[in-house]
């Protein structure tokens, strides 16, 4: 008898297993993002077309929640929360991507680094294209890795339905706007013409506002957990790459190539450029 209580105590005073340390998880996911993105640049030196790197922008945040699911140890429900949302968001991005760029020549920012690099584009893009990408990936990221590994507050609560709230407007922006263009492009009368109906007669970019909509909303989700302030840095350096750097910036370039200036610039004075708002004047 005095054996078997001696066995009982000793199984009920060994610890639980703790959830992996916040610093290990970080490097375990930045290390995720390498290999996803490792993985891509070699479909891109099979098919010589740097693009793929789009198609796995998506999958790739998809594995880093999969990731952290799997070895945090968070509150049940919101970490699925996480999980199912970040899911669905990247599988749709990546059918959406993979078949905009489906049989079509290399996208004009890849393109242009390649005509300036042509003989060493192949191992500088695996830094400057794909590693740089999995870098910024992991920084997006915060919101996920923090949300999915916070233990406290238990259970879903009126935070969470609010950042789940807007989180599915940020989809419908995104997911509406790119096929109402998607659309618009398909149809050859639509040739070297501006898409001013639906959804982008109110922003020159509703895809984008939805993009950063979602993340800033999973941000607010994450933000009440443990070192959950962190998680604001992901949706505010995602915002800045959306306006200043590969966002708007870099698709008003392009669009300067097949519009004429004077169209494009009523269009730009007409639409607000980020944040849906009623245009100033009756489209075209």
């Amino acid at each position: 008898m005095n054996k078997i209580k001696r066995r009982r105590k000793n199984t009920l005073t060994v610890p639980p297993k703790q959830t992996m340390s916040l610093f290990s998880l970080f490097i375990v996911n930045f290390a995720t993002a390498i290999a996803v993105m490792t993985a891509a640049w070699g479909v891109h030196l099979a098919v010589d077309k740097a693009s793929v790197a789009d198609a796995f922008w998506g999958p790739g945040f998809a594995v880093i929640a999969g990731v952290s699911f799997i070895l945090s140890r968070g509150d049940p429900a919101r970490s699925l929360l996480f999980l199912v949302l970040i899911s669905i968001w990247a599988l749709r991005l990546a059918f959406h991507v993979t078949r905009r760029s489906w049989a079509k020549p290399e996208d004009p920012r890849y393109a242009d680094l390649r005509a300036k690099h042509p003989r060493r584009f192949a191992m500088r893009s695996l830094v400057t294209v794909f590693w740089l990408q999995a870098a910024l990936m992991w920084v997006v990221a915060l919101p996920a890795q923090l949300g999915i590994r916070g233990s406290t507050p238990p259970g879903i609560n009126l935070l969470d339905g609010l950042g789940l709230l807007l989180w599915c407007a940020g989809l419908f922006w995104e997911a509406v706007g790119d096929a109402q263009l998607y659309r618009f492009k398909s149809n050859p009368a639509n040739r070297g013409k501006i898409l001013d109906r639906g959804l982008w007669r109110y922003s020159r970019h509703p895809n984008y506002f939805g993009e950063a909509l979602m993340w800033w909303a999973l941000a607010l989700i994450a933000c009440q957990v443990e070192n959950g302030g962190w998680s604001l840095v992901g949706p505010a350096v995602l915002t800045l790459l959306l306006l200043k750097v590969s966002g708007i910036r870099m698709t008003e370039k392009t669009m300067r190539r097949s519009h004429p200036h004077p169209e494009l610039d009523r269009y730009k004075r007409r639409v607000s450029a980020f944040i849906p708002w009623p245009p100033k004047g009756p489209t075209t």
